[in-house]
């Protein structure tokens, strides 16, 4: 097993500065059902199943189920990922159209 030599502190991008348009907000919804379905499609390819609690033991877990049936927090994640993911793309310089 690799040892870890020193601490770790995320540094993520400082996207404060960045004001998502209005007209992302429809995009923001999509990217975060395609982050569950990426997240939820990888569990069940190793071979994880729906269950009322979370178990790494027997491979279970209650958000693995679509999207509109996760609980609200949960969708929250899932946005919150994919506004930080839009907004770094913006900081970065690149421009998002249709």
């Amino acid at each position: 097993m690799k040892q870890k030599s020193e601490e770790y502190f995320p540094q993520p991008a400082d996207t404060s500065d960045i004001c998502l348009p209005e007209e992302l907000e429809h995009l923001v919804e999509q990217l975060a059902r395609n982050v569950h379905e990426v997240w939820a499609s990888s569990r069940i390819a190793q071979g994880w199943t729906w269950g009322p609690v979370r178990s790494d033991e027997f491979k279970t877990h209650p958000s693995l189920v679509p999207y509109e049936e996760l609980p609200e927090e949960e969708k929250q994640y899932d946005r919150d990922t994919a506004v930080g993911t839009l907004k770094l793309i913006m900081k970065l310089g690149f421009n998002i159209s249709k």
